[in-house]
């Protein structure tokens, strides 16, 4: 995974921008960041619910999640690009654009997809 091809899968969420934050590349919805880039290149922070979620992916997946000491305490985890894969990106981009999206917003992404008119055969 490179920052590119997580940006790619953010995307995808509704409403998701890239932007600046802490001068370095992150998305973000309506103005609220939930991901950047470390300014390492290599990691990126993402947001969590909680402190608990935290300890709980660096015991479950230390190869890829890590935190320094400047995020001991806080509701986020630095994952190692090069260790992450596109299923897992993808479900911690989701998880933590549901942390900052409005309410409304997120409701868009729990209904399923209307159905495609069938073509009738001539």
């Amino acid at each position: 995974m490179n920052w590119e091809q997580l940006c790619k899968l953010g995307l995808a969420l509704p409403e998701v921008v890239e932007d600046v934050w802490f001068r370095t590349p992150a998305l973000k919805v309506r103005g609220k960041a939930f991901v950047r880039l470390k300014e390492d290149g290599q990691s990126v922070v993402f947001q969590l619910e909680s402190v608990d979620e935290q300890e709980f992916l660096i015991e479950a997946q230390p190869d890829i999640y890590f935190i320094t000491d400047h995020y001991r305490g806080y509701p986020a985890v630095l994952a190692r690009l090069s260790a992450l894969r596109a299923p897992e990106c993808r479900m911690r981009l989701e998880r933590a654009w549901r942390l900052k999206a409005p309410k409304t917003l997120a409701k868009q992404l729990d209904q399923p997809a209307p159905a495609k008119p069938r073509r009738e055969r001539p």
